[in-house]
């Protein structure tokens, strides 16, 4: 599940560099609202009491609908990233925080802080499918979670909106880590290749659907250099996403390619077998146990995964999980 979504700006030394909020247009005040959504904290909401989470919705205005940008959670600590759209079909933007419990009548459990990431990147790493989009998706909600028991749970989202607070809900399902079967934080990876502009012969086409393709991110194969140095391994589709709320995610590792580019090596690895759904996942993904998209996983100069995000992350995220192989 992904989607290729915005990005905006322009990159170097200057102000829009440091400050990646300098890229989001004022107008509407959406600058405003991104930058007051990123400093929550949980005492900006209601404590839960020792309500149900069903009495803790009751308490709020419904109206939005909560589209995850995740599907695998497992039993312990999970970043559970989402976005917010409101009843006209817009994305919604206001300090957020996260109520879960394993029902809707069980003991809520919260308020969790959902500051946002920002996934707008500078103009030279911009993709055409970014570029026009009507609605773009400036950032994506973020909170850390704790998921105690495994199968179902109930989600409660809530957003500081129009002088109020909106709710909204959404499920997901909690599973053991033996039985996820993707490669975990500490574990070795599937010593894939990947697809290259030499595999390609040159047709870039077949490799990439970002609009301009990023043969930046095709130059050596995964196999080739795990375990020698740095890897920040990408496995995504731009053209081919599947939900509004992943973000531009390889538009933001061509970002951070030039940043890092000299420390770790940055591979983009396509999904879909000819770049076509219906015929199934191209073999890396099938070797890592990956069912959805877009996947990163970061991986240290001895080869051991230091850091895996599923879904839609941005710019601050995408950093922290490279600093974890440096």
């Amino acid at each position: 599940m992904a989607a290729g979504i915005l990005a905006a700006g322009c990159g170097g030394g200057s102000d829009s560099a440091r400050d990646p909020l300098k890229q989001v247009p004022a107008k509407g005040g959406l600058r405003d609202k991104l930058r007051d959504a990123a400093a929550v904290k949980a005492s900006d909401f209601p404590a839960t009491q020792g309500r149900s989470l069903q009495e803790v919705a009751n308490s709020f205005t419904s109206g939005p609908e909560a589209a995850l940008a995740g599907s695998v959670y497992t039993l312990g600590r999970n970043r559970l990233a989402f976005g917010v759209i409101d009843s006209a079909g817009k994305f919604l933007y206001g300090k957020s925080a996260v109520y879960i419990a394993p029902s809707p009548d069980a003991k809520a459990r919260g308020p969790y802080p959902a500051p946002t990431d920002l996934l707008i990147t500078q103009p030279a790493f911009r993709s055409q499918q970014a570029a026009t989009e009507t609605d773009p998706f400036a950032a994506i909600y973020a909170a850390q979670v704790p998921l105690t028991k495994k199968g179902p749970w109930s989600v409660l989202t809530v957003t500081q909106a129009n002088g109020g607070m909106a709710a909204a809900t959404a499920q997901l399902k909690v599973t053991t880590k033996a039985e996820d079967q993707i490669p975990e934080v500490g574990e070795s990876p599937p010593k894939v290749e990947t697809d290259t502009m030499e595999t390609a012969k040159g047709d870039e086409s077949k490799i990439d659907t970002r609009q301009p393709p990023a043969p930046e991110l095709h130059q050596v194969s995964f196999a080739d250099v795990v375990g020698k140095k740095p890897v920040a391994l990408l496995f995504s589709t731009p053209q081919l996403c599947q939900s509004r709320v992943c973000g531009p995610v390889t538009d933001i590792a061509l970002q951070m390619k030039e940043k890092y580019g000299s420390k770790m090596d940055f591979i983009h690895q396509e999904v879909y077998v000819d770049n076509n759904p219906s015929k199934g996942l191209r073999p890396p993904l099938q070797r890592f146990g990956l069912r959805t998209e877009p996947w990163l996983f970061v991986v240290d100069k001895s080869g051991t995964i230091t850091a895996r995000l599923e879904g839609s992350f941005g710019l601050k995220a995408f950093d922290r999980a490279i600093h974890t192989a440096l």
